[in-house]
């Protein structure tokens, strides 16, 4: 198996977990507030690669983690989980997974702006239209407008300025401290939203199951994710990354009886053509 190969793969399986993590939540939410099942998951997560990385010989959290980059990107992954788990909890799951695959195109804008990486008029014609993707999903300012929509508009944002500090985190963190940051973040999260709610329930043991099986899909994912930016070039790897819209759209229908309408779909095939075209344009070049 070639480097690409396998990290095509890992990418994909990455996807399809974090996709059934998304469902999980959003049944989960359906018996106790958001907030809560947020929490939970998270904690489960950081108690699994917490006891991965003690295992490894690491600390869970080293020094590294509270350098000011660090600091900064821990703000934006805190943004993005948070307001995106309001959005799978509040809005349609395809939905708010279809406006999610416009960050790799915030990534690229946010490269030029802060990193002066030059981006030519074709890639600026194709950021462009990917946002015209996002605005026809979204459809401000007619009759299928949800406001709830822009929870995932801010979630985008955020996952965008984490990876674009990712770029400056230091190298030396193993991927089961990566992992402990991340679900700190998500429980932070969690936390924020309960605090903010004030609203609790004591979950039973169907619920319980339910964020268990949530964590463990997201766990998986994680760890998938982390082995997949570690394989093969990443203008190769990192277009598999649109495989989670439609793991989201199938579990939609499937499990939530979602039915996205035309507009929404066209908005997504729009944002995941402007991105891949991007992403091969980056290995070519390279």
């Amino acid at each position: 198996m070639t480097p690409n190969l396998r990290g095509s793969l890992f990418m994909t399986v990455s996807m399809a977990g974090f996709a059934v993590e998304d469902a999980f939540l959003k049944a989960a939410s359906r018996s106790i507030p958001v907030g809560e099942a947020i929490l939970i998951m998270g904690l489960i997560g950081i108690a699994v690669f917490s006891s991965l990385a003690i295992r490894a010989g690491h600390a869970p959290i080293p020094a590294a983690m509270f350098t000011r980059t660090m600091a900064l990107r821990s703000g934006f992954e805190i943004t993005g989980r948070l307001f995106y788990a309001l959005a799978i909890a509040l809005t349609p799951l395809s939905i708010a997974s279809a406006i999610l695959q416009a960050t790799p195109l915030v990534v690229v804008l946010g490269a030029a702006v802060i990193f002066g990486e030059k981006v030519g008029l074709k890639r600026w014609l194709l950021i462009l239209l990917g946002f015209i993707g996002v605005l026809i999903i979204l459809r401000p300012g007619v009759s299928g407008f949800s406001a709830l929509s822009l929870l995932a508009l801010v979630a985008m944002i955020g996952f965008a300025g984490r990876d674009l500090a990712t770029r400056a985190a230091p190298p030396a963190l193993s991927n089961a401290q990566l992992g402990v940051t991340g679900f700190i973040m998500l429980a932070l999260s969690g936390l924020i939203i309960t605090l903010v709610t004030g609203r609790t329930a004591m979950p039973d043991l169907h619920t319980m199951g339910v964020l268990i099986c949530g964590a463990v899909f997201g766990i998986a994912g994680y760890a998938a994710l982390t082995t997949a930016m570690r394989s093969g070039e990443i203008g190769v790897v990192t277009p598999f990354r649109y495989t989670r819209l439609l793991f989201a759209m199938i579990l939609g229908v499937a499990v939530f009886g979602e039915r996205p309408d035309a507009p929404t779909l066209f908005g997504s095939a729009i944002i995941v053509a402007c991105g891949v075209i991007i992403l091969s344009q980056n290995r070519r070049r390279r």
